[in-house]
């Protein structure tokens, strides 16, 4: 016969009432890590409709057509399949970009300072339009932002 030490009622409460006041939970008290840029942004399918109509709104733009001429359809999905890729790893997703430095990807294509503000604005709108929060915009613009010096042509 096996004996089984038991627990009265107040044992129970007073052991419960304890785990509630020292903030015990049963993730063994392993703190909580917040969610990355990515996460907030809404993951990968998220992120693919954002570049999705960033992307129609360069190619839709006059001043653009200079950089979309002349690829083909394929060279077009890989485009966008590389900046999908590139923004879903810096937001903290688990993609890898395998795309071209930034550098190297723009050299010679003479973006300059007023082109560069326009797809930014571009992006804003894009963000704007599935309401990407304040705090994850300016996030998304941060890093964008951090590429110019490798992107616009002086």
């Amino acid at each position: 016969m096996r004996i089984r030490p038991r627990l009265s009622r107040s044992a129970i409460l007073l052991l419960a009432l304890s785990m509630f006041l020292s903030g015990s939970t049963l993730t063994l008290g392993a703190p909580q890590k917040a969610p990355s840029l990515y996460e907030r942004l809404g993951g990968y399918n998220a992120i693919a409709l954002v570049v999705d109509d960033f992307i129609g709104r360069l190619v839709a733009d006059k001043q653009f057509a200079k950089f979309f001429g002349g690829f083909s359809n394929d060279s077009k999905k890989r485009i966008r399949q590389h900046f999908v890729d590139q923004l879903c790893a810096a937001t903290g997703g688990p993609c890898v970009y395998t795309g071209r430095d930034m550098k190297t990807a723009h050299g010679g294509l003479g973006i300059n300072e007023k082109e560069w503000n326009a797809g930014n604005k571009h992006l804003l709108a894009a963000l704007d339009k599935y309401k990407v929060g304040k705090k994850e915009k300016d996030e998304v613009m941060a890093l964008v932002m951090s590429l110019k010096k490798d992107i616009v042509e002086k």
